[in-house]
């Protein structure tokens, strides 16, 4: 099965993570199909916090893909602000 889930990176108590698409039988920081975006948790100042491609997350999706759980309550946040950043701007 095909997940989308996030991989571990960035140094001791500095987490970065990027969200791939990968086997499910692969480790969490193993190998991956395609990066889809990352996201920033210690983002500070004009940092980019979440970042994605929704573009190929959802042409993953739409193969059959599984969101974890924590990818699809970033994503749930992700829409909501980019919706609020549309709305602020018209």
């Amino acid at each position: 099965m095909v997940i989308i889930r996030l991989a571990r990176g960035g140094a001791k108590k500095k987490p970065y993570y990027r969200m791939v698409v990968a086997d499910s039988r692969n480790r969490v920081t193993g190998r991956f199909i395609e990066r889809v975006g990352h996201f920033n948790p210690m983002a500070r100042g004009q940092e980019v916090r979440l970042d994605i491609n929704r573009e190929r997350l959802d042409y993953w999706l739409s193969k059959g893909a599984q969101l974890s759980d924590r990818v699809a309550r970033l994503l749930k946040d992700y829409d909501k602000a980019k919706a609020q950043a549309d709305a602020a701007i018209a």
